[in-house]
C-alpha cells in the first residue's frame, strides 16, 4: 500500500474517534487538535494495527505526534 492508500484507510479509521469533527491534515495533532486521551490513543492504535496487520511499538507511538507522522510510520511498517 502506498502513502495515499494508507492515508485514506487511516482517515476512515479515525472518523469514529474524531468527536469534534476536526479537519484532518498532515499537521493535525492527536493530543492537541483531536484531544485524544491515552485510552483513545490505545483504541485507535489497535484499530490501525488490525487494519494493516502491523505492530506499532510504544516507542514509535511516543514519537508520533501528528497525522502525517502516523501515515509515514504505518507506510514504513508495512514494508
Amino acid at each position: 500500500m502506498d502513502r495515499a492508500e494508507v492515508d485514506t484507510t487511516i482517515r476512515s479509521l479515525i472518523d469514529p474517534f474524531n468527536k469534534k469533527g476536526v479537519e484532518i491534515t498532515d499537521a493535525t495533532t492527536f493530543a492537541n487538535d483531536l484531544e485524544f486521551d491515552s485510552l483513545t490513543v490505545m483504541d485507535f492504535v489497535a484499530e490501525i494495527e488490525d487494519a494493516f496487520d502491523i505492530i506499532i511499538s510504544m516507542n514509535q507511538q511516543a514519537e508520533i505526534e501528528n497525522f502525517g507522522q502516523l501515515i509515514d510510520a504505518v507506510t514504513k511498517l508495512q514494508g
